[in-house]
């Protein structure tokens, strides 16, 4: 069987619509029996011999000049690595253009269907975003699809990326205003209550009670969002938190500042996650700190401009697995912040 182009698509006729659209998902239907495909469908027919040649040239030949495609340049040879691996998966998949499906996005390359199902059917499993190791992502085209990244073995790795939901149980109260002393780069306040600590998660105490020690050491974003809720005091106030910490870290203070106070309003406590190379581990709920369970997310905040390296990316997935929490991208957006969940996929 062969096929031609026509307008930038390979069109297929004979029995290709009972064939390759209704009994496998291929293509789209035109008059007749005759259907569209697009350049990556045609490649994978050619690869398996279920059609001969497309306007004469076979499987090496079309592959090779793909750059002239639909998905252009290099892109040719990422996405039709992705398509097969989907494929051999098991996987019905349309790319996610006009004619293939209802809802086209440019950021998307492939819809795919769960098993079993086709692109008749109203559902859909993975909306699909192709990407090369050594491209990079902006971080606010995440949210709502599956990253495929292939690296320069060919190999095919993917990551499902979600808008974050938050909720937690954290209700901080005490009974009076805490007084603090700023210090280079923290915050000190003696005689705290001992909700502040033990039931709210602030800060780290100064030695211990039973030695004599009643003092709370506060990192400067707990300091400062203490500060704006009223229940700490300062000398200079909050502007003079704010300016302590810019001057300490730069715009990144204000950055993490809002995500802080945001988790906080959400009811999670969160806590510093430079161990694991984020800016927060987080809690969903805290009874107290002396029955402490782990936390479950890590969050990293970045601008909203940020760009991730595949590499640096599947680095902080991997690292937020293999300490059994989930990853979490922060960055603030109009005067709120925007949280997408990245973890690792087998589809």
């Amino acid at each position: 069987m062969d096929a031609r182009t026509e307008d930038g698509l390979v069109v297929v006729g004979g029995d290709a619509r009972q064939r390759f659209y209704d009994a496998r998902g291929y293509g789209y239907p035109l008059e007749g029996n005759e259907i569209a495909l697009s350049w990556v469908e045609a490649a994978h027919l050619l690869l398996r011999g279920d059609i001969d040649a497309v306007d004469g040239v076979g499987f090496e030949t079309f592959l090779r000049e793909g750059a002239g495609s639909v998905h252009g340049g290099d892109r040719a040879a990422l996405c039709f690595l992705v398509y097969l691996d989907l494929r051999e998966r098991g996987f019905y998949c349309s790319p996610a253009r006009e004619g293939w499906v209802g809802d086209p996005d440019e950021t998307i390359d492939f819809v795919v269907y769960p098993r079993g199902k086709g692109p008749e059917d109203d559902a859909v499993a993975y909306r699909v975003r192709v990407v090369g190791e050594r491209e990079s992502v902006p971080a606010t085209e995440l949210g709502g699809c599956t990253l495929a990244i292939v690296d320069e073995e060919s190999e095919v790795t993917y990551f499902e990326t979600e808008a974050a939901e938050w909720e937690g149980t954290a209700t901080p109260e005490w009974d009076r205003t805490v007084e603090a002393t700023l210090l280079a780069d923290r915050a000190l306040c003696w005689e705290p209550p001992e909700a502040l600590y033990q039931q709210s998660f602030y800060g780290q105490p100064l030695g211990k009670r039973d030695e004599g020690v009643d003092a709370l050491q506060l990192s400067l974003v707990e300091t400062a969002q203490l500060v704006a809720a009223g229940a700490l005091t300062v000398e200079g106030g909050y502007d003079a938190v704010v300016e302590r910490g810019r001057a300490v870290e730069g715009d990144r203070f204000d950055r993490r500042l809002q995500v802080y106070a945001a988790l906080r309003e959400y009811g999670v406590v969160p806590k510093t996650g430079f161990k694991f190379g984020a800016d927060f581990r987080t809690y969903s709920s805290v009874e107290s700190v002396d029955d402490l369970g782990h936390s479950e997310r890590l969050v990293r905040v970045v601008p909203s401009a940020f760009a991730f390296d595949p590499r640096d990316l599947a680095l902080d997935v991997r690292l937020a697995h293999g300490v059994r929490k989930q990853l979490v991208v922060a960055w603030p957006e109009n005067g709120a912040v925007e949280w997408v969940s990245i973890e690792r996929l087998t589809p």
